[in-house]
């Protein structure tokens, strides 16, 4: 089959559209035959080193498909079963093994783009405001990146909940974007002075959360953007991983610092299903909007890589993975 390898971490650049051999289905398994997969920036930190990982290795960690085979000791799903899946990596290929606990069917009304595009970013974003920080009607949150991938799902959740949302973007674009997703205010992270806006909108009164998956360039600015015992949620390293702090800096107002990871929220059969339950019937309801920003054939994922890696992203980017 073909896929996409690492064959040495590097740019993108370095991902190879390669020839390996298909996988054969395990007891506890099934093979599905990928249409999508998705991609997200956990890949970027994998092919560039960031997160080590065994190599050569196949990228991707989320996707959508029809299952194939079904292993011998795997109840509840059947050949021909359209699904989406998490992986732990393997989805830029074009069949993968997939453990069942990390699979759901999917609706009759969610497409294979739709589930290949929501389950990281989609499972992301519920689980942030609901167990990292459980928004409410009346709190004041400000979202860095407002206009991206998980960014335009966080708005929409925050609203949907309540609460008044400060998104942050980089173009007018993209301030449009946010805006049209219910952001009610809109700073420009990479020109203007994001705790200085937020004190103006805010009367002073500062937020009650920060979501930031940006990273090293916006953390100063989340933290002062805090107000007292407030929680700063900080899930991503868009731009460079945050350089160690010093502890004592959370005694400034008894502020809350978390930096979570989505399996960790998500690892029991019950914690996946409830979340997959609420983000498939968010999506039906079209409370959530899930933008498919660009579509690249498997073969582009350099190309891919570097869209994302260019911050061009207004939504979802997924590779599409034609059989030959």
């Amino acid at each position: 089959m073909k896929a996409i390898q690492v064959l040495k971490p590097g740019n993108a650049k370095c991902l190879v559209y390669a020839t390996v051999p298909k996988p054969t289905v395990a007891a506890k398994s099934i093979l599905v035959r990928n249409a999508f997969s998705g991609v997200n920036y956990i890949d970027t930190y994998i092919r560039t080193g960031l997160y080590p990982t065994k190599m050569p290795a196949i990228l991707g960690r989320e996707g959508s498909g029809i299952i194939e085979q079904v292993g011998r000791d795997v109840h509840g799903f059947n050949i021909g079963d359209r699904i989406a899946y998490l992986a732990t990596e393997n989805s830029y290929a074009e069949f993968c093994n997939v453990e069942p606990k990390s699979a759901v069917k999917l609706p009759q009304n969610v497409s294979l783009e739709v589930g290949a595009a929501s389950l990281i970013q989609g499972l992301t974003a519920i689980t942030l405001v609901r167990r990292s920080y459980q928004v409410k009607k009346g709190d004041t949150i400000l979202v860095h990146a407002a206009a991206g991938g998980t960014g335009r799902l966080v708005v929409q959740l925050c609203k949907h909940l309540g609460a008044t949302v400060i998104g942050t973007v980089s173009t007018e674009e993209k301030a449009a974007i946010a805006t049209g997703l219910g952001a009610d205010h809109i700073i420009y992270y990479t020109k203007e002075d994001v705790a200085e806006k937020v004190r103006g909108y805010t009367n002073g009164e500062m937020v009650h959360a920060v979501f930031d998956g940006v990273g090293k360039n916006t953390f100063q600015g989340s933290f002062d953007s805090l107000k007292r015992c407030g929680t700063l949620v900080s899930f991503g390293n868009a731009s460079g991983k945050v350089p160690p702090i010093e502890i004592n800096m959370l005694s400034k107002g008894n502020i809350v610092l978390l930096r979570p990871m989505l399996y960790s929220y998500i690892a029991t059969p019950e914690e996946f299903s409830a979340a997959n339950t609420e983000l498939f019937d968010l999506i039906s309801k079209k409370v959530l909007d899930i933008n498919i920003c660009k579509q690249f054939d498997l073969k582009d994922a350099t190309l891919a890589h570097e869209f994302i890696e260019a911050r061009k992203t207004t939504g979802k980017v997924l590779l599409k993975i034609a059989h030959q």
